[in-house]
This record gives structure tokens, sequence and C-alpha cells, in this order.
């Protein structure tokens, strides 16, 4: 992976105070573990409704935390004036979610001026073993001088 310079110094702080305004990351249960420049780390522990009908993590969950992993990772390299949206993403899913805990890392492929590609692999851990359930790539958008909103909703 490419070393990636922040434009923003205090990026980290605002990568984190943006996360804890998303309302969904809040209700889902997750948290986030890491935050690099261009890459960001998410964990997500299991809760039976998060399940689908097998016991499995649901993939909507799986590419719930997903999206927040890539797109955070390319926010961290956005603007201090500026906000994220995904534009699409495509999530191969690779095997059943079945473990105690998911763990999505984001990363950025390339980044550009307004359109920023990035990945995400999901893990879950299961016994203290983890093994990729989830591939996801993803397009952004940078939105300069429209920062995200004091809070949700």
């Amino acid at each position: 992976m490419p070393a990636y310079q922040p434009q923003d110094p205090d990026f980290a702080d605002r990568v984190r105070e943006s996360f804890a305004r998303q309302s969904i990351m809040d209700l889902l249960g997750a948290r986030m573990t890491r935050v690099e420049p261009g890459e960001v780390e998410i964990e997500l522990p299991f809760r039976p409704d998060l399940c689908q009908q097998h016991g499995f993590f649901h993939a909507g969950v799986t590419s719930t935390i997903a999206d927040s992993a890539g797109g955070y990772a390319g926010f961290s390299l956005f603007p201090a004036e500026a906000s994220v949206l995904t534009v699409e993403f495509k999530v191969n899913l690779l095997a059943p979610a079945d473990g105690e805990m998911l763990r999505a890392i984001g990363r950025v492929i390339k980044t550009g001026r307004t359109l920023t590609v990035t990945e995400a692999e999901v893990t879950v851990v299961k016994n203290g073993s983890a093994r990729a359930c989830a591939h996801m790539v993803q397009t952004l958008m940078c939105l300069e001088g429209r920062p995200d909103m004091p809070t949700a909703g």
C-alpha cells in the first residue's frame, strides 16, 4: 500500500468525530479501532440481533461496516472542510460470517481530487482465528467545502 499524506493534520480526530455522528454505527455497536492516513479499521462484536436466519452476521451488516471502513479511509485524506459520500460499492461475500466479531479494514487504492477508490477486507473472528468473509471495492466522492453536519439527522 502506498504511503499517503493527509491534507489535514488533524485527520484522525476529524475521522473519529465523524464516525461518532454515524448513528447506524452506534446502533450496530461498531467501534473504530484504528485510523491512519488512507486506512481505517472497524470492529463489530457479535449480537444475535445482527444475524440472518442461519445465525451468521447478516450481509447488510457486513456491508455496512465495510462501507464505513472504506469511506473513512478515503475521508482521512480529504481536506479539513470536506465531507465524504459513497458513490458506489460492490461486495463479494466470500464465506459465511460465522464468528464472535467482524473486522473491516478499509484502504485507499487511489485518491483523486473528486473521486477516491477504496477497498475493504472484512474478516470474521471465531475462536481466536480470523478468516476473510467479504471484500468490497468502493468509489467515494469528496464534497469539498461541505463539512459534516454537527449532529446526525
